[in-house]
């Protein structure tokens, strides 16, 4: 029999593919942590039979049906605690899932990760031996390079929702208009954070973690068909191609290795054209920091304290659309001298950042 998993984000997109994927290999599913997607959640409960549920606010227990519900932050630490399972997929959105990351690598569990910010705010304090990445770029990456010495990689952006858009345009575009993707349809933060180009900083940054280099970047392709490139010492360029769809790194993720088919072959006569485009900091400001994150991996809890926070005030009409890379790239330039020794300092770095981008 599979070992069971635990699901923490099961009502995302990330989370849904998860358990469909669960689905067709028959991984018992010991615990769900769900999002505000109440009527979802019970849908999941009902087909998976979790041992264990999680809900983000209290006041919602009575609306999920389960003898073992656990509420809040803490609840999912419980949870976590609680659980046999040594398999974790963390599909929770923002700075949230750092805790539960940090607490699972504690217990001895290997996490399945989609949660870019716990990287991104700590990789240097995360053992990277327990973390398998499910970005598809992060796969892509893993499946091309096997051991073979690499001089450059690349990930790919799609370009988000303002990529055809002049920059006046931009500046007064709305919060629902960074929400129209041009590929898919996302959660609300990553889709903003498609739309800034910060989503990719992030990725890069994790990948600087991952793969243990500097000399990763980015470009923009369109048709989100081609997620990552590596540059081989030899003098070699290979690129992953698939559908854009997240069930192939999270079957490998949580299968190890797989030989049937997850995804149907691309029709390689039907791809047409392919191209690549530079990403410029004059259309997404957040890039002009990207060398010097990539040296300076530790400031990564700014720039995603200072980033949440500066989505929330675009969204309540406080912040234009470039109103966020502005706090952002404030915040960066503020606290540039601040360097977590730990977990605490952390958690410190991330309220005074927070602090004083509401101010």
């Amino acid at each position: 029999m599979q070992e069971s998993i635990v699901v923490l984000g099961s009502t995302g997109s990330i989370g849904v593919n998860t358990l469909q994927v669960a689905s067709k290999f028959n991984i018992p599913i010991e615990a769900l942590v769900g999002g505000r997607n109440l009527a979802l959640l019970g849908e999941q409960i009902a087909r998976h039979k979790p041992k264990y549920v999680a809900i983000a606010d209290a006041k919602d227990r009575d609306s999920i049906d389960h003898p073992e519900v656990l509420c809040g932050a803490e609840g999912i630490l419980e949870l976590l605690e609680r659980t046999q399972s040594k398999r974790v997929v963390n599909a929770l959105v923002g700075y949230a899932g750092l805790a539960p990351t940090l607490r699972a690598i504690e217990l001895g569990k290997r996490v399945a990760l989609a949660n870019k910010e716990s990287l991104v705010v700590a990789g240097e304090f995360i053992d990277m031996k327990q973390i398998t990445p499910i970005d598809s770029e992060h796969f892509g990456l893993w499946y091309l390079l096997g051991d073979r010495p690499f001089h450059k990689l690349y990930i790919t952006a799609s370009g988000g929702a303002f990529r055809d858009w002049e920059r006046d345009a931009i500046a007064t575009a709305s919060f629902e208009d960074a929400l129209r993707h041009p590929n898919w349809s996302m959660g609300n933060k990553i889709t903003i954070d498609s739309a800034t180009m910060t989503n990719k900083l992030f990725e890069i940054l994790e990948a600087k973690w991952l793969f243990g280099s500097s000399d990763i970047d980015a470009v923009i392709e369109r048709r989100s068909i081609i997620h990552a490139l590596a540059q081989f010492k030899d003098g070699s360029t290979t690129a992953h191609f698939a559908s854009a769809d997240m069930k192939l790194p999270i079957a490998f993720a949580l299968q190890g290795s797989i030989t049937e088919e997850i995804l149907p072959p691309l029709d390689l006569l039907e791809l047409g054209e392919m191209r690549f485009e530079t990403i410029t900091s004059d259309k997404y400001p957040i890039w002009q920091i990207k060398e010097h994150l990539l040296q300076n991996p530790h400031l990564g809890v700014v720039v995603n304290a200072a980033n949440e926070e500066a989505i929330k005030r675009f969204e309540s009409g406080k912040n234009s659309f470039f109103g966020i890379a502005d706090q952002v790239l404030d915040a960066y330039s503020c606290f540039g001298n601040h360097h977590a020794k730990s977990i605490d300092d952390i958690i410190t770095i991330d309220k005074e950042v927070r602090a004083y981008v509401c101010k």
